[in-house]
């Protein structure tokens, strides 16, 4: 999850917003990424949250 740089979290009710934040804390405990959350009104398999990140591989050591 250190690699992480961007997500965006997808709620179908922004009332939900607290509990999200909550268990998302839990994954991303030090160097938080940048973050938007939306709600939308519908999603795949009724699902509650969707969340697409971004991630950033380092392939070559720094000079």
């Amino acid at each position: 999850m250190e690699n992480v740089v961007k997500c965006t979290v997808y709620l179908q009710d922004m009332n939900d917003f607290a509990v999200m934040n909550q268990v998302y804390s839990t994954y991303f405990t030090a160097n938080q990424p940048a973050r938007a959350t939306v709600e939308v009104s519908k999603m795949a398999k009724n699902a509650l949250v969707e969340i697409d990140a971004i991630a950033i591989i380092k392939l070559y050591p720094s000079y």
